[in-house]
């Protein structure tokens, strides 16, 4: 495992850290670093935020926590001594606040974006009864991190969780406005990724109301991951009545059931997971090991780290 001494010794002199800060101190694998601070008994963890389910190819199952171990060590736990109980405390705290000021910014660009989609595609005057915008993700866990990474589709770096956006239609909305919301979601999305000064990445999904009632049959990965996704999503802008009318959807036909039975599962694994990678010997994941460490659109992100 990790030099525990030198762990000590860093903590000692800089104080309590995150994981993040805490590698970028000690170096080594991050994997042994993780193992020596979860196991030594010397060390105290604070973790903040909450986990919540994930759905993920690579997993039995499908269901996964999230944050990943990884993340949820580098990211979102401050590493101190036992001596310094209060500045854990006091470390912890301001990562709390600082995790809940990047989602809150975060939510504000999302709110722009969106009044800029409904600006473009909404006659003056008109009310957007046709549309319902969300949205979902580590924005509404109040977890969203601001970490730089890799965004695939141009290789570029983008700051942090990217903003899930839902706009939700009618079924009686005009194509013409569907394929409008999809052009202009298409053009600002390009926007604010190569905005130096924005740099966020945003997904999104356009979709009639009767896609979601077939979704809710529950009978693919993607139906899955729909339902998840509408599930946990906040109201934005546009017909509330259409979300709420999507909710009751999901509850009349068993979906939050099952996506409640999903997150208990995940807990119950992610627990199997950890003591496993705390019993593996030496530093370094096992072949094979990586997906539960770290989920695959972090391996970018992690895998340099060692």
């Amino acid at each position: 495992m990790a030099d525990l001494a030198a762990i000590q010794r860093t903590l000692t002199e800089q104080g309590p850290l995150t994981g993040a800060d805490l590698h970028a101190a000690i170096g080594g694998e991050v994997f042994g670093l993780w193992k020596t601070c979860r196991s030594s008994g010397q060390l105290v963890l604070r973790t903040i935020g909450r986990r919540y389910l994930r759905l993920d190819r690579t997993v039995e199952g499908f269901a996964r926590l999230s944050p990943s171990i990884l993340r949820e060590f580098m990211t979102y736990t401050v590493v101190g001594a036992p001596a310094q109980a209060a500045a854990i405390e006091q470390a912890a705290e301001q990562l709390r606040s600082r995790t809940l000021a990047i989602s809150r910014a975060k939510l504000r660009v999302a709110e722009r974006f969106v009044a800029e989609v409904f600006e473009s595609v909404v006659p003056e005057g008109g009310d957007g009864h046709h549309l319902c915008a969300l949205i979902a993700g580590d924005v509404v866990y109040e977890m969203s991190h601001d970490v730089s990474r890799r965004e695939s589709s141009t290789g570029g770096r983008v700051d942090g969780s990217d903003l899930d956006l839902i706009m939700l239609a009618s079924d009686d909305a005009p194509d013409e406005l569907i394929e409008a919301v999809d052009a202009a979601i298409r053009q600002r999305k390009w926007l604010y990724l190569r905005n130096p000064a924005l740099r966020e990445e945003v997904d999104y999904i356009v979709k009639r109301f009767s896609r979601l009632v077939e979704q809710t049959e529950f009978a693919t990965f993607q139906d899955m991951v729909a339902c998840k996704v509408f599930d946990e999503a906040q109201f934005l802008q546009g017909n509330r009545e259409l979300h709420q009318a999507g909710r009751r959807v999901l509850a009349e036909r068993g979906v939050l059931d099952r996506l409640g039975e999903l997150a208990v599962q995940a807990g119950e694994r992610r627990a199997e997971r950890e003591e496993y990678l705390l019993g593996v010997a030496g530093d370094v994941l096992p072949p094979g090991s990586a997906q539960q460490f770290f989920s695959p659109d972090e391996a970018a992100e992690f895998e340099h780290l060692g």
